[in-house]
């Protein structure tokens, strides 16, 4: 007996206990009852455990037993309530609602194999990896803070302050937030930690340390709060204005559904919020549960209002029925296993024996099948990801206006913001186009309709450092005057015009930087933006891919293209510049067009016209003097009609011709003012002479790093005077040929340099703008206001003061190779002409060969029938057709007579 006392206990500790045909399978839950989320999901649950015991056709009449343990929102007492309902062996744990208690909690369901099911715990770190057996039917809030990063995006803001609970679940959240908002190369400016008791002196605080910060968007991460003490608190410190932004997540909608009618006017304190709300897709069922909801009020079932916890906790008790359902089907049974009782300490005393906990035996399988979860639930879709959460359904984005909740649109991961359910869209395979990003419009804090900007100057905030370049050289465009100490300059007088355009007011000092004899190194002066030394930099700040790496720029506010300038001189000129407007084809079929027309009209009017006709010496003179005028008589008659349709063609192409020739002559002359065969920067390259360019500008580093000009050919140059004395000296008098520069500077200089110009177009684009420090939303309102300067005309006005007190410079500037006209501009007028000219020979050659057929016949005609006549030679008629054709029209007409009265002999 004693033997058997010991073996059976051994026998207990390694046979498992099973159960055949339960009758009963025991499911637990641990959440906090008294809450907002709470009181929901324990009437939804219970729903849920009623609707699957009455159906038939799941457990196979086996009931359900839900046991709940209230956790009371505590760590330590939520796993307590785990241990107590896992002594009563559950097959799984649904909850809990928090995500601190859920991290304890995870590791007690790890280690007896029981899955833990959450429907409302969304901290992004409880993964799958760390806690194998968690799952969750509600979305984690690492979608939620792509969404919300999403959201600050779209409205443009670049920092926000975030409030969020200094827990577990906020830490976290705000923690993927964050990271989401740095991939947008956006951030948090300040991060307002509050704690678990939301105590009311500790909000007022913080909240009143921000009136200093420039961000005016708010994004608030909090657990759901019936007061709304964060909002009301924000209200009573006057920070529900309309230059304020709050941004909400999740926990404000599930509070505002759980109001009752009576509590609607609490909503007065969050008009113009905008947040999230967790998007369940409109079904059938969604609209039965609701239904149902509605009743279970009334009759006084359920003490609370739904909301999207609801639906969560509701259908995780159908995914836990369902996988109990195949679960059975496989196995028959659930059995527990004992642990090892050497493995557990001793527990007597405290309330909790660890030695009676029992593991799932099987449990993976359990786990397997239930990752494989695929229904439509109330909610939507259950079906898991590989990382144990739900496939996510995407947010609505509500806005509360008029004391109740609008939803102005959705977000989904896939499809981006729209006005359309993700779902529908999801369906047509819609793409995610960034210019389909769409909201219907937002009422804001204060009524307002348009965007708060999120960003002000705070009335107390220190004044912008503002670095200014103390220029030596082309000291028009910004410098500190000696004397007085002010700056001033055509780029100070741009910001100082834009700062009028943006609608609150900028406190700023100037800090000038260099001592004036020589220009500071622009990309050291914006390197100090990045180390914090300036807020800002106002100058001629070329924008160049090294200096946005460091700094943001405002949209340009001038073109700094390189461009060539080079001395010009009117006086000289090219002797055969004339032959320049038309290429040697052109020439060659010119000339060869005067010698055909000469020939083609002598050959119409040799017979008619006595000017035709003599000597050949003669006749070729007239063919040429004919070709090169318009009009043409004869001392007798007019030339003939044949004559005449050649002509009027020919003229016309004179015309155009002489047109053409006369506007290209004209551009050509302009450039052959230059003094140097320069026609652009490949030419500039191209020759050995010395290149100018000015110290501190990008010209010097652009020409040897992109054009690989030689070092040794490029000669820095200071102030405006020394680029017209190294102009005027040139290559031979130890000055330069060209200088390469920025085109304000060259502007500058043109204005009281008559006797220089532009050679070329410009070779590389670049701009001037100003650089403020990175995220800065100064950057985007001083662009804005930059914009406006354009469009009103402002900034041209600022240009023509500073540039064009000598005439505009531009206006000197020219091609210096212009196009020459070719012989395909003129095809077409060639083309008609010599149509023309050989339709006309054709007319005149049948009316030749027409007259002598006729000639010949009546000459056969005259000749007697008896006499004989040797057959002429092919040769022979074609001398006698020339010879014909040679004669003048008048002699023609005296041979038809003589052969018509052969016996009248010829006067």
């Amino acid at each position: 007996m004693l033997l058997l006392g010991f073996v059976t206990p051994l026998f207990l500790i390694w046979v498992p206990i099973k159960i055949e045909k339960p009758e009963s399978v025991n499911i637990g839950a641990v959440f906090t009852f008294d809450s907002v989320i709470g009181r929901v999901a324990k009437a939804a649950m219970e729903m849920a455990v009623s609707d699957v015991n009455s159906d038939p056709t799941i457990l196979n009449e086996t009931k359900l037993n839900l046991i709940m343990k209230d956790g009371m929102c505590n760590a330590f007492l939520g796993s307590t309530g785990a241990f107590l309902v896992l002594e009563q062996g559950v097959a799984a744990i649904i909850g809990p609602q928090s995500s601190a208690i859920a991290h304890s909690i995870s590791q007690i369901a790890d280690a007896v194999k029981v899955p833990l099911i959450s429907y409302a715990a969304t901290d992004p770190t409880l993964s799958s990896l760390q806690f194998p057996l968690f799952f969750r039917t509600v979305q984690s809030d690492s979608e939620q803070m792509v969404a919300m990063a999403n959201l600050i995006d779209f409205n443009g803001w670049k920092e926000v302050i975030v409030v969020f609970l200094d827990d577990d679940y906020g830490r976290n959240g705000v923690s993927a937030l964050s990271d989401e908002l740095e991939n947008r190369r956006l951030k948090i400016a300040h991060k307002l930690a509050l704690s678990i008791h939301f105590d009311l002196d500790e909000i007022t605080k913080l909240l009143n340390q921000t009136k200093v910060f420039n961000p005016r968007v708010f994004v608030v991460h909090i657990n759901p709060d019936p007061r709304l003490r964060i909002f009301s608190i924000a209200h009573k410190l006057q920070m529900m204005t309309s230059e304020y932004v709050w941004l909400v997540t999740d926990w404000l909608a599930a509070t505002l559904h759980s109001f009752s009618p009576a509590n609607q006017k609490s909503l007065s304190v969050v008009e113009g919020v905008v947040g999230l709300r967790q998007h369940i897709p409109d079904s059938r069922k969604k609209r039965d549960f609701v239904f149902r909801w509605k009743k279970m009020q009334k009759e006084g079932v359920a003490n609370t209002s739904l909301n999207s916890y609801g639906f969560f906790a509701y259908d995780t008790v159908w995914a836990v029925a369902h996988s109990i359902d195949k679960f059975l089907k496989v196995h028959d049974n659930i059995t527990f296993s004992l642990r090892d009782n050497n493995m557990v300490p001793h527990t007597e005393g405290i309330g909790i024996q660890l030695e009676k906990l029992k593991i799932f035996a099987n449990g993976s399988d359990f786990v397997n099948i239930l990752s494989l979860s695929n229904f439509s639930g109330v909610s939507g879709q259950i079906q898991f990801s590989s990382d144990r959460n739900v496939i996510s359904s995407g947010y609505d984005v509500i806005n509360i206006n008029q004391m109740k909740i609008k939803r102005v649109g959705y977000w989904s991961n896939h499809s981006g913001f729209s006005v359309v359910p993700p779902e529908v869209l999801a369906k047509k395979k819609h793409p995610r186009v960034s210019v389909d990003q769409k909201l219907e419009n937002i009422t804001w804090l204060g009524g307002k309709t348009e965007r708060p900007r999120g960003w002000v100057i705070a009335d107390n905030a220190k004044p912008l450092r503002i670095g200014v370049p103390r220029r030596a050289s082309f000291v028009e465009f910004v410098t500190e005057l000696q004397d007085s100490h002010k700056i001033q300059g055509y780029c100070i007088d741009i910001f100082m015009k834009a700062l009028e355009f943006i609608p609150y007011e900028i406190p700023f000092v100037f800090k000038p930087v260099g001592n004036g004899k020589a220009n500071p190194n622009y990309d050291a002066l914006v390197k100090k933006i990045d180390q914090n030394v300036y807020d800002a930099v106002v100058g001629d700040i070329a924008i160049v891919t090294n200096r946005t790496k460091i700094a943001d720029f405002s949209q340009p506010f001038a073109s700094s293209s390189l461009v060539i300038v080079a001395p010009i001189n009117s006086s000289k000129s090219n002797a055969w510049v004339f032959l320049k407007p038309f290429s040697a084809d052109m020439w060659c079929i010119i000339g060869a067009s005067f010698l055909m027309i000469g020939v083609v009209i002598w050959i119409l009017e040799h017979r008619v016209n006595d000017e035709f006709r003599g000597p050949p010496k003669r006749q070729v003179v007239t063919i040429f003097m004919f070709s090169l005028s318009t009009l043409f008589k004869t001392n007798n008659n007019t030339v003939s009609s044949l004559s005449k349709m050649v002509l009027i063609v020919w003229l016309f192409l004179l015309m155009v011709i002489t047109a053409s020739y006369t506007a290209s002559l004209t551009s050509i002359l302009t450039v052959e003012q230059l003094s140097s065969p320069i026609t652009g920067i490949d030419s500039l390259i191209a020759s050995n002479w010395p290149i100018g360019y000015q110290v501190g500008s990008f010209a010097y580093s652009y020409l040897t790093d992109n054009l690989y000009v030689s070092k040794s050919r490029l000669v820095s140059l200071g102030s405006p005077e020394e680029y017209a004395v190294a102009l005027r000296n040139g290559p031979s008098g130890g000055g330069v040929a060209a200088i390469v520069d920025e085109l304000p500077y060259v502007e500058l200089f043109l204005s009281k340099e008559t006797e220089f110009g532009i050679i070329g177009q410009p070779f590389t684009r670049s701009s001037w703008g100003f650089a403020f420090q990175r995220d800065s939303p100064l950057a985007l309102d001083m662009s804005t206001a930059i914009l406006k300067l354009a469009e009103s005309g402002e900034l041209q006005k600022i240009h023509e003061r500073w540039f064009c007190k000598m005439g505009c410079p531009g206006e000197r500037k020219s091609n210096p190779k212009p196009d020459q006209l070719h012989l395909i501009s003129f095809w077409g007028l060639y083309l008609s002409c010599a149509v023309i000219s050989v339709v006309a020979l054709v007319l005149f050659l049948l009316r030749m060969i027409s007259q002598y057929v006729g000639f010949k016949q009546r000459q056969k005609d005259i000749v007697a029938p008896s006499s004989e006549q040797s057959k002429s030679h092919c040769s022979r008629v074609v001398v006698n057709f020339f010879n014909f054709i040679d004669e003048k029209e008048e002699a023609i007409k005296k041979m038809f007579t003589q052969c018509d009265n052969p016996h009248n002999p010829p006067n």
